[in-house]
């Protein structure tokens, strides 16, 4: 992981010239991401020549404004985030096996052909982050509620990481079918779906639903089906302590929060755009 992402003050951005690159991140809502918090201090410290910046974008209006961004010369990247993981498939002329599998990317880079090749690290980093933070995943039941774009990706990385079992959650049967449908041949007898969470004899309850972005939210799960044992992690970068992560540290339960994630994405994004 980057550790000057970390140390490096926020207000810490690249100077901006004419021969500036500029990198998007794609979402809606988007005041709440924390990625150019992280990467330009980075960018700025290495002396590169680019910036990432937010872009709203709803989700009607995702195809023609990563059509005109493709456009741009000096746009070499983007970065996606919720709600467009999974659309943003469509958009791209080239797809890694691990989006491909996950159904979903969090990043797109031009390449020297004029292409563009799209790929994820939201459950590479999810899982470094529980690794690092004591977590690891290998051998534990999980309960994972959200099977859109980041559930989709953190789905994959866990089954990669040795979870022994996976239960997916989600209020959309549709999708949820779909996920397993596309995972179940690769991971054979250790993924069940379910539409409400199972939690009472999991290791590991994870939320990657929208859920915890807005005060009002209902909480994705209740944390008291969960085993005194059980770790909940979050997704949701801000707020930094979200009302799941409240309610489980109440409890007394182990927590996980969001930006660990983001965090060690840091390197895997400057390594896919070349910076």
């Amino acid at each position: 992981m980057i550790t000057d992402a970390a140390d490096a003050p926020a207000t810490a951005v690249p100077g901006i010239s004419g021969t500036t690159r500029v990198y998007a991140l794609l979402g809606d809502p988007i005041a709440q991401v924390r990625a150019p918090g992280l990467l330009n201090p980075v960018l700025a410290r290495r002396g590169v020549d680019a910036v990432l910046v937010p872009v709203h974008v709803p989700a009607a209006d995702l195809e023609p404004v990563v059509r005109g961004l493709r456009q741009m010369a000096n746009l070499p990247g983007m970065l996606v985030t919720v709600p467009h993981k999974a659309a943003v498939l469509a958009l791209a002329d080239r797809v890694t096996d691990r989006a491909r599998m996950a159904g979903s990317a969090n990043a797109l880079r031009r390449e020297p052909d004029g292409t563009w090749t799209a790929d994820t690290f939201d459950g590479d980093g999810f899982v470094r982050g529980l690794v690092e933070a004591g977590h690891d995943p290998r051998g534990h039941r999980v309960c994972l509620v959200g099977a859109g774009g980041a559930g989709s990706a953190i789905a994959v990385a866990l089954l990669d990481a040795g979870t022994a079992e996976l239960r997916l959650v989600d209020t959309d049967p549709d999708r949820l079918d779909t996920l397993y449908r596309r995972l179940s041949p690769v991971y054979p007898g250790r993924i069940s779906t379910s539409t409400h969470a199972l939690l009472a004899d999991v290791d590991l309850a994870v939320n990657a639903t929208p859920l915890g972005l807005r005060a009002d939210d209902p909480l994705p799960f209740a944390v008291t089906g969960l085993p005194a044992h059980a770790v909940v992690a979050d997704i949701i970068m801000t707020p930094a302590e979200t009302a799941l992560l409240r309610a489980a540290t109440a409890r007394g339960l182990a927590v996980q929060p969001g930006l660990p994630m983001l965090a060690h994405q840091i390197d895997a994004y400057l390594e896919f755009f070349g910076l």
